[in-house]
């Protein structure tokens, strides 16, 4: 890459600087300390939102089995996951149109129409009737608006984080970017607790009668907040930038797909999140299903299985801050790297504390493998908007983390609950985190470190 095919926007150090002269140039100045402030918090409140919708479906799945799929045995539970699974499916579909859009017409108005889409389509999942009143048709809408979540979801990852990217300071991007990793995972502890909260005041009776839609219809305030935030925001920086040089992509996917160095960089963007889907949708979205269902006499009841959760989903929200500024000073590498190894050496150990059954034992187990894991969540996707040019980023970024999530973590339920029915083994998630953690470890090593590095215009 050479210097002509960057952005030329000082970091922290030069702040005090005069601006390189030519009309390529972007004065990060004037996307001062408190205007980067509040893109961050935009990208962070807005993945709440996003993630918190996403994430209840996961977090409530045995209530959905009983309710929408007519029965929470192994049936109703197989097509409840199966639900879950479609969204990651339609998530690509998600990330080539909005990429497009993102990439071509800018991000900021894309990322507030987003957020009221997922907003609405949680919402709806909370005013389905139920499988006695309609019959098939409740599974049918239940299918249809979970293709409107990922299709949601899809655009949603690459774009809040090249968003956030593309404001923050070369010194310190990977920390700024690191809250939104922050916002997705308080989503989830604030599900939990939520849920947990209902379970303990209403009953699981009241819960599974008809408090499981609340959760749900929580959404609506919930998306109304991050679409007010996000709309009061400029476009970015990097962004106006090639606006103004008149150096927008016209077809941005085309660019991404013709471009061999473009094409690696898809590739490694497949591979290189493959731990997130045993170390996300395993340890935070799936384990309450896991520890309510697959643990055999030594089950969790919800209330117990929530609160697991919360306590692991505690421990990552305090470590991804401190594992961002670690990459920000040594590198992006070494502390993916690092991540990977330690997710491969205590998988197997903390599953086994698991599935004692005991609590304690449980909380121990999972919030271990949530440090580990902190180094990945905190890192990976800084490591990917910086793979890519401005000019590509919000597409090319989009479909290789969708393609990856569809491979590594969509399916993750649904493959989990099967394996470990047709196994008789509980630790069937253990070995799933090796394997992917192996497989982000080998991609590590064909990585590029770009710590520290202006973002690539095209």
């Amino acid at each position: 890459m050479t210097t002509s095919d960057r952005l030329d926007i000082p970091s922290d150090r030069d702040e005090a600087s005069s601006q390189t002269p030519g009309a390529a140039a972007v004065d990060v100045v004037s996307a001062n300390r408190k205007v980067v402030r509040k893109a961050t918090v935009a990208g962070s409140v807005g993945s709440f939102v996003e993630w918190y919708d996403y994430g209840i479906y996961g977090l409530l799945v045995t209530y959905l089995a009983i309710n929408i799929m007519g029965e929470a045995e192994a049936g109703g539970l197989f097509l409840t996951n199966v639900g879950f699974l479609v969204s990651f499916v339609a998530r690509p579909f998600g990330s080539v149109i909005c990429g497009f859009l993102g990439d071509r017409l800018g991000r900021k108005s894309l990322l507030a129409a987003l957020l009221v889409l997922i907003s609405a389509a949680t919402a709806a999942i909370g005013l389905i009737p139920s499988h006695a009143a309609i019959g098939v048709a409740a599974p049918v809408l239940l299918v249809l608006l979970r293709v409107l979540q990922g299709f949601s979801a899809g655009g949603e990852v690459a774009g809040a984080m090249s968003f956030v990217g593309e404001y923050a300071p070369d010194a310190r991007r990977n920390y700024m970017m690191s809250f939104i990793a922050v916002g997705s995972f308080v989503a989830l502890m604030f599900g939990s607790a939520f849920s947990a909260v209902l379970i303990t005041t209403l009953g699981d009776d009241s819960m599974t009668s008809w408090a499981w839609r609340v959760p749900f219809l929580l959404a609506v305030p919930l998306g109304y907040v991050g679409f007010y935030i996000r709309r009061r925001l400029e476009e970015t920086p990097h962004f106006k930038a090639l606006r103004e040089q008149n150096t927008v992509v016209r077809n941005p996917l085309r660019e991404a797909f013709t471009n061999r160095r473009h094409l690696k960089a898809i590739v490694l963007t497949i591979f290189l999140p493959a731990l997130n889907g045993p170390g996300y949708y395993l340890l935070f979205v799936y384990m309450p299903t896991y520890l309510k269902t697959s643990l055999g006499e030594h089950n969790f009841s919800m209330l117990r299985a929530l609160t697991v959760t919360a306590v692991s989903l505690v421990a990552i929200v305090m470590c991804i801050p401190l594992m961002a500024r670690l990459s920000d000073r040594i590198g992006r590498k070494p502390v993916l790297a690092g991540s990977a190894v330690a997710m491969a050496a205590v998988s197997y150990p903390m599953f086994r504390l698991i599935t004692t059954g005991e609590f304690g034992l449980a909380c121990i187990g999972t919030v271990v493998l949530a440090i580990a894991f902190s180094g990945h969540a905190a890192v990976v996707h800084t490591m990917l908007a910086e793979m890519f040019p401005t000019t590509v980023r919000y597409s090319a970024y989009s479909i290789g983390f969708s393609l990856s999530t569809i491979i590594f973590g969509g399916s993750a339920p649904l493959v989990m609950t099967e394996l470990i029915e047709s196994t008789g083994s509980n630790l069937v998630p253990a070995f799933a985190s090796i394997i992917t953690a192996l497989i982000t470890l080998v991609t590590v090593a064909f990585l590029r470190e770009t710590k520290g590095q202006p973002l690539a215009a095209r």
